[in-house]
């Protein structure tokens, strides 16, 4: 499969693309479309074309283990959840989760809602991420 436009505009809903470093709320330095990693430092600035450039590795990257670590048939729908999820939180985050073994099970109800536990930051609830997660269980369950 591949990550559709309607996946894509999930993800462009929840990530503005920021060209300066900052730090997000966990204090891990980020920048373009929420992308992260060792090269991201205080002070960097990057052009509008690394940002998109950056965008369609990270999510790729997301694809990528999707397409690996999932041994079910999938709705368009429920993967462009799982890659969205994927690109949020991070690969490991997601090949760990009892969301990725629900679904590997076949238990897409049960899986779906797992999202939810995924809305917490240093122990507290955000609210951005709680609508990130209600919109990717309501496309998992499209």
């Amino acid at each position: 499969m591949q990550y559709s436009k309607q996946g894509l505009a999930l993800t462009e809903s929840f990530e503005a693309c920021l060209l300066t470093s900052y730090q997000d709320i966990k204090g891990i330095w980020t920048v373009g479309y929420g992308h992260t990693g060792p090269e991201v430092v205080e002070g960097l600035t990057w052009t509008q074309n690394q940002a998109d450039t950056q965008l369609v590795i990270d999510l790729q990257r997301a694809e990528r283990m999707v397409d690996t670590c999932v041994t079910t048939t999938l709705t368009q729908g429920e993967y462009d959840a799982l890659v969205d999820f994927a690109f949020n939180l991070g690969t490991n985050a997601e090949k760990g989760s009892t969301l990725l073994r629900l679904v590997n099970s076949g238990d897409m109800a049960g899986a779906a809602a797992q999202f939810d536990a995924w809305d917490h930051a240093n122990g507290q609830v955000v609210a951005g991420l709680l609508r990130r997660r209600v919109a990717e269980e309501k496309e998992f369950n499209s």
